[in-house]
């Protein structure tokens, strides 16, 4: 038993380096790329707390979903956090799974540049359209009495650019339109959706974005309008990017392209072959030698 647990705990390791060598190589190509997408997210967590300075608390707006579903009341606001917490960790979970499991479909480096695409294109949407228009914030911390309602002027710029982290990541009002929990819950089951394996995984998955959509709802959090237009403007725009990306290769055929350079080694092995070939008068093709 114990010789069985320490071969086993060998392949992992063994696979664990041989990922990260692959993954290494992979972000050696694509660094800039996924730095400007984790940048964005600086951009956009900047531009939701500058707002803040903007919003103007008032009576809560009249809205279908508020009429339909009832209030979860302010000590049940956790739940809708809990659910966007578990879609979050098990998708950044699952984006690493090829480190672990032999049977393997996706390139950790080449699904995270995808995802970043598609946040960074929808943030950017949902940037212009709540300075847009700034509509009082339904949350119990954007209503009319409360002390964070309204900022005051900032003092100095750092206290801008540091965005009062992490209350005021949490305690934001004005961003409304649109909703930035279904812009990622809604990036991930589309991600899931072409890129994952297991179809009650992805059915689940869609029932959860349908589930948080409602607890968002119920939490006030957002207006209607808020869900809804991040349920189809997300669902554009990963169609159309995934119009204008290259699809990525699909591991578990067996038949996606060489990724990785060659090492010197490797290189001057396959010319001997290569002059072998032509010394046994054996022609080999110019193409092959690409």
């Amino acid at each position: 038993m114990t010789l069985y647990i320490g071969r086993e705990a060998s392949k992992l390791w063994k696979r664990i380096c041989a990922e990260t060598s692959t993954e290494i190589n992979l972000l050696v190509d694509n660094w800039k790329y996924v730095l400007a997408g984790l940048i964005f997210q600086y951009i956009h967590g900047l531009a939701a707390h500058g707002v803040h300075y903007l919003h103007r608390p008032g009576p809560t707006l009249q809205d279908t979903g508020y009429f339909l579903l009832p209030e979860l009341g302010q000590d049940k606001a956790y739940i809708s956090e809990t659910v966007f917490s578990f879609v979050f960790l098990s998708f950044v979970l699952w984006t690493f799974h090829p480190f672990i499991f032999k049977s393997k479909k996706i390139y950790t480096v080449l699904v995270w540049r995808r995802v970043l695409a598609y946040l960074v294109a929808s943030q950017f949407l949902r940037i212009i359209s709540f300075y847009s228009t700034q509509l009082p914030g339904p949350n119990y911390h954007c209503r009319e009495g409360s002390k964070i309602a309204r900022l005051p002027k900032p003092s100095n710029v750092l206290e801008v650019l540091l965005i009062n982290f992490p209350q005021g990541a949490v305690y934001g009002c004005g961003d409304l339109i649109f909703s930035s929990h279904m812009i990622f819950t809604l990036v991930f089951v589309l991600t899931y959706q072409k890129y994952g394996t297991r179809r009650c995984i992805k059915q689940f998955a869609w029932l959860l974005a349908i589930i948080q959509s409602l607890l968002i709802l119920a939490s006030r959090k957002h207006y209607t309008v808020d869900v809804v237009v991040a349920w189809y403007t997300v669902n554009l725009l990963v169609f159309f990017i995934d119009k204008k990306l290259p699809e990525l290769p699909d591991r578990s055929s067996g038949n996606s392209p060489v990724l990785l350079p060659l090492s010197t080694k490797d290189k001057d092995s396959k010319t001997k072959e290569e002059n072998q070939k032509l010394l046994n008068g054996n022609y080999v093709d110019p193409e092959d030698w690409a």
